[in-house]
């Protein structure tokens, strides 16, 4: 019995075994960069403790902050299909990288928040070079593991990083800035010695043009190739109200705590329920995958949008703690499916000549839903109440399955009359 426990989580990572070699590494960089990233979990409390901003002047920021990543996508990615990916990612997060270390000496000063706000424009704009490279090193047979991989790896090292940071931060605040840049120059280094560049050369681009599917390359813009793939554009506006229910966590669920178990035990409520979703998707990443592996990316994302309308539906009432374990439970899984099968179903619908610039929509949904959906909440919370937007919640995760269902009909007729128009 013992043998088979401990045999366990090697049965388990077997699901990654026969990827490239350079998703490994890629997965090594991710761990240790995210495990770096000592600010961002703290930056609400920076902003508000230490700079003295209202809460209305943090979310300002953060709105202000989610629009130069935006723009940073949106030259990253444009940057990325012209330019290369390695090279990008390096001179992008090693900007990002020089930003935090002013920040170590400049104290209080309004510099500080300028600087990162500087600082997202360059992480913006490395990230499509990022799921670029994951893209053009994988297949549409093992672009699943990888994904899932990749997205273990941001988890580990999420789960490590701030409890660092948070010995750090009353007493030694200047060392998260340089630890963050530290992070990143390692992350960086690893890349520079054991990723080649991936960019498809001018062969591979010829010989894609034999592939009749999603991949296949194209000429012209950004939105003319959006335009000739529709079900790809009509997906990452669905998956836009899965973002728009997931930004409550961090903004309605710290509310909900607070006015059901009080000021003092609701935010340390908050802070374990937190730590839990961590575990969670540590623990059932790779069973998810193995799960849902051989599943279309749609229909796993309609199961997400479903859990998402459970989890945080159930939420409308609840007087007893573990009852919010279970909700958490139960929307983390639908994170899980959420991430790992909408980057996969943006690769395998990018044509190799626009891989940066589609990836490079991913960040902008996922900006776009960090930062205003918490407007968004705030002003549905002020007209109607906290309790009412997990009714609207459990809708929308509704909509969103039936959508993402309804999307996938809609592929299969595009895609026999694509067909038909190629044989006539």
């Amino acid at each position: 019995m013992i043998l088979n426990i401990l045999q366990y989580p090697m049965r388990q990572i077997s699901l990654y075994s026969g990827l490239p070699r350079s998703i490994y590494i890629l997965f090594i960089v991710r761990i240790v960069n995210v495990m770096g990233n000592f600010v961002y979990p703290f930056l609400t409390l920076f902003l508000t403790d230490r700079m003295g901003m209202s809460a209305t002047g943090a979310g300002t920021y953060f709105i202000f902050s989610a629009i130069s990543q935006a723009i940073g996508a949106l030259i990253g990615g444009k940057l990325t299909d012209h330019f290369g990916r390695k090279k990008l990612i390096i001179i992008f997060q090693g900007l990002a990288a020089v930003c935090f270390v002013p920040c170590a000496f400049l104290g209080n000063s309004i510099l500080v928040p300028v600087l990162l706000i500087l600082c997202g424009l360059f992480s913006g704009a490395a990230q499509p070079a990022n799921s670029a490279m994951v893209t053009d090193l994988t297949d549409k047979e093992n672009r699943a593991k990888a994904f899932s991989l990749l997205y273990l790896g941001i988890n580990i090292g999420f789960s490590i990083g701030p409890m660092i940071a948070g010995f750090m931060y009353r007493n030694y605040t200047r060392w998260i800035f340089f630890g963050n840049a530290a992070s990143i120059l390692i992350s960086l280094i690893l890349l520079f010695i054991f990723v080649e560049e991936t960019m498809p050369d001018k062969e591979k681009i010829e010989k894609a043009f034999s592939i009749n599917d999603a991949e296949a390359p194209e000429a012209g813009g950004l939105i003319r190739a959006l335009f000739k793939r529709p079900v790809l554009l009509m997906f990452i506006l669905v998956r836009m109200i899965n973002q728009l229910i997931y930004s409550t966590i961090g903004f309605s669920i710290p509310l909900q705590l607070t006015n059901v178990f009080g000021n003092d035990s609701g935010p340390a409520y908050f802070g374990i329920i937190m730590s839990f979703t961590g575990i969670i998707v540590v623990l059932f990443t790779i069973p998810v995958t193995k799960l849902t592996m051989k599943v279309r990316p749609i229909i796993n994302m309609a199961v997400a949008g479903m859990l998402y309308g459970i989890g945080f539906g159930m939420m409308f009432y609840m007087d007893f703690l573990w009852l919010y374990f279970v909700a958490a439970f139960i929307f983390t899984l639908g994170e899980i499916l959420d991430v790992t099968n909408s980057g996969v179903y943006v690769a395998n619908n990018s044509p190799v000549t626009h891989r940066g610039r589609f990836n490079s929509i991913i960040t902008l949904v996922a900006t776009a839903g960090s930062a205003f959906g918490p407007f968004v909440w705030g002003m549905f919370i002020d007209s109607f109440g906290l309790q009412k937007q997990w009714i609207v919640c459990f809708w929308i995760g509704i909509l969103s399955c039936v959508l993402m269902l309804l999307l996938r009909v809609f592929e299969i007729k595009f895609l026999i009359r694509r067909q038909n128009e190629q044989c006539n």
